[in-house]
């Protein structure tokens, strides 16, 4: 499936019940997106199609497309791996939350989980986390929502979809994720961080992440983790620039350690805190910090 290319920018979102897919659709439409929500998938390419006539009208669409639409899975799947066929310019936003925070916010608006037919919510969350785990690993960017409020979130998309001043900056996601569940579709870097000491296996860390001071403290004991935070930053520092002045609007950076809990949570988090002193765009996304 190929299109001509009319749109600036394509923009579809999807993810997890509850993670906040509305309010990011919401502050699209503030960004002057044209806005479709859960459209069914072969309307898709013909609304993509109708932007081309719209005589510049329709220049920027941002689409909703999750399990409410009731498509077969594998066709879900097929869409979002020929997303960029549709447009060059597109890119697939996946919007996830912790299992508990999910839950709760279903608790507080009292609304029915699309999947929670005759069980429990939770149950109906960990169901649909199984059946959009190959989309997730098919997202050109990551938003966890866990910590953020309906203003964050706002904000969020705000930072890094407006054109303004920051057209054409380079928009960096740092994703830290586990190899035993897979490396993230998109990565356009990776690096291996399971060379350095693994706080898995001192016993009053090991339910820690690497969001948790007391695994920083550990890990900074040993010069391996200097060095290699030291080597990454001078890289990027080096290459950010250069994609930038390529063209390049998206660039995702893979940090990954065994499991994705400890040592590519931390490293990844220090990255950021490097490159967002740098003046750099840093979006930071911990894949697998609730996997097992």
């Amino acid at each position: 499936m190929s299109v001509s290319d009319p749109l600036r920018f394509l923009v579809v979102l999807t993810g997890m019940s509850g993670s906040g897919k509305h309010t990011a659709f919401k502050a699209f439409e503030d960004l002057g997106y044209f806005c479709v929500d859960n459209m069914p998938i072969p309307l898709i390419q013909r609304l993509i199609q109708m932007s081309e006539a719209s005589g510049g009208k329709i220049e920027k669409l941002a689409v909703v497309v999750d399990i409410r639409l009731g498509e077969p899975l594998d066709e879900l799947v097929k869409f979002f791996q020929g997303i960029k066929d549709l447009s060059s310019n597109a890119v697939t936003v996946f919007l996830d939350a912790s299992d508990e925070v999910l839950a709760r916010r279903y608790s507080e608006t009292r609304r029915v989980h699309p999947l929670a037919q005759g069980t429990t919510v939770l149950e109906g969350i960990q169901a649909e986390r199984q059946k959009l785990s190959d989309i997730r690993s098919l997202a050109g960017l990551m938003i966890d929502t866990t910590a953020f409020t309906v203003h964050d979130l706002h904000d969020f998309v705000y930072r890094n979809f407006r054109e303004e001043k920051e057209e054409g900056m380079l928009n960096v996601s740092l994703v830290s994720f586990g190899f035993k569940h897979g490396i993230p579709h998109n990565s356009d870097l990776l690096f291996d961080v399971r060379f350095l000491p693994n706080p898995n296996f001192v016993s009053e860390l090991k339910e820690k992440t690497g969001n948790d001071p007391e695994v920083h403290t550990y890990m900074q004991r040993f010069d391996a983790t200097g060095e290699i935070l030291s080597k990454i930053h001078d890289m990027l520092e080096y290459l950010l620039p250069r994609y930038s002045d390529e063209g390049k609007t998206y660039l995702t950076v893979g940090i990954g350690c065994t499991g994705g809990r400890h040592r590519s949570v931390m490293i990844a988090s220090k990255l950021q805190e490097l490159l967002d002193q740098g003046g750099h765009r840093v979006n930071l996304i911990h894949r697998d910090l609730h996997n097992e």
